[in-house]
């Protein structure tokens, strides 16, 4: 793997509480496509489950590493940048880049440590408690009137970032 590319290997991807299994295969898939291999999941409703299997499609390995973590303490422990993704604006948020930047930042700062990238529910995303712990807030720009995206197209848009950068 090319140096530039190895930094990757400080990436966790993070999903927390993910209620979907296609949506944890299918973001293996999308990490996988792009040079990512770390995938934390914070109690998945259900993993593992042949239909996170099925839409890995190949990603296998992604999900036999995967770790499984009760809390999303326990996913960000040790990491020196923790990005949380939201299409939603958020009033407290300290830091909000646009995703192209965070990318930059997440994979500068890899040389230093781990790094994490977020992500939230199907339904709602990252609760505001769980926001409030990431360092970044990170947002994908989109359609202003429908800014929701799938949670594993999500995944493969930061993965394409992080693998640009």
């Amino acid at each position: 793997m090319p140096a530039h590319l190895d930094r990757l290997s400080a990436v966790r991807i993070v999903l927390v509480a993910t209620s979907h299994p296609g949506n944890i295969g299918a973001s293996a898939r999308a990490m996988h496509t792009m040079g990512l291999a770390r995938l934390v999941l914070v109690d998945p409703r259900r993993f593992p489950d042949p239909e996170a299997v099925a839409l890995a499609s190949g990603a296998n390995l992604v999900l036999d590493n995967a770790r499984l973590v009760a809390t999303l303490d326990d996913a960000l422990s040790g990491c020196v940048l923790t990005i949380g993704l939201s299409a939603r604006p958020r009033e407290f948020a300290g830091r909000v880049l646009p995703l192209r930047d965070a990318a930059g930042d997440a994979v500068a700062h890899c040389e230093r440590g781990d790094v994490a990238l977020v992500f939230g529910t199907e339904m709602s995303g990252l609760s505001n408690d769980e926001l409030a712990r990431c360092n970044v807030v990170a947002t994908i720009p989109a359609n202003a009137d429908y800014a929701s995206l799938n949670l594993a197209a999500a995944v493969q848009v930061v993965a394409y970032e992080l693998r640009q950068a």
